[in-house]
């Protein structure tokens, strides 16, 4: 009896002791499991957040190479080219005007220097044989023409007229004018690499020209329509030192100005 009462003891101690260990494993079974479904849902959680991030790096990178700022780039490009124009024409405009107003000083220097050589001979025998005098009145005239051309906007006109006075009066004193005006119809119709040729003409075969500052800053603004951006300050630099007194030394000075500004 008491080996079997003592029997019955030690199985329910067993069975008590297997219970409590089934519990604890359960228990253990339950918090592992518990720390297994939160590490999960962090682990979704960070990949849903990947996915928004790779999502958004996306639409990004769509923007950046999608049609969207291609177009923007094409208005940007085409500001550019509206803005370039709008230049093109003020230096038209200056151009014209500081034209304008440099051969009003020329006619009325020709205009004094004929009315003295009348004067002169009223009381003296001529002195220049009448041939001279003719072909002097022919290129006076023939430059006329070419210059009212390129003061109405006839550019393709005045190119012609300057080019045809040049091969039919190259010794007139008016050469270097008609030099002058065949580069500005040259810049005017957007050949700036022939007009910095045409310009560099008279400044050296008529370096004592009045016309040669404003050649100078005629190659200036050429060279800034092409780009030549280093090129340009240098001429402008050399027309400022080189002609301090010239009138078109101030608006030479604004543009170099307005260049070094430039990055």
């Amino acid at each position: 009896m008491l080996l079997i009462a003592s029997s019955a003891i030690n199985s329910h101690a067993a069975l008590f002791d297997d219970k409590e260990a089934r519990k604890k494993i359960l228990e253990v079974e339950a918090k592992t499991q518990s720390n297994f479904d939160a590490n999960q849902t962090a682990i979704n959680d960070l990949k849903k957040s990947q996915a928004a991030i790779e999502k958004r790096l996306a639409a990004i990178e769509a923007v950046i190479q999608g049609q969207g700022l291609a177009d923007m780039q094409n208005q940007l490009e085409a500001l550019k080219q509206e803005v370039a124009n709008l230049k093109g024409d003020l230096e038209l405009a200056n151009h014209h005007l500081e034209t304008t107003q440099q051969r009003q000083k020329d006619l009325y220097t020709d205009t004094d220097t004929r009315l003295r050589k009348i004067e002169s001979a009223a009381v003296a025998p001529p002195v220049t044989p009448v041939a001279a005098v003719v072909l002097e009145e022919k290129d006076v005239k023939a430059f006329a023409e070419a210059d009212s051309l390129s003061k109405s906007a006839k550019h393709k006109e005045a190119f012609a007229a300057f080019d045809a006075f040049l091969k039919d009066y190259p010794s007139s004193k008016l050469a270097p004018d008609a030099l002058y005006g065949m580069g500005y119809t040259q810049f005017a119709l957007k050949n700036y690499k022939s007009s910095i040729a045409t310009q560099q003409k008279v400044i050296d075969l008529h370096a004592e020209s009045p016309k040669v500052p404003d050649a100078m800053y005629s190659m200036a603004n050429s060279q800034i329509q092409l780009g030549q951006v280093t090129n340009a300050k240098k001429t402008l630099r050399d027309l400022v030192v080189k002609y301090p007194d010239a009138e078109v030394t101030p608006n030479a000075q604004k543009r170099l100005k307005m260049l070094e500004a430039l990055k």
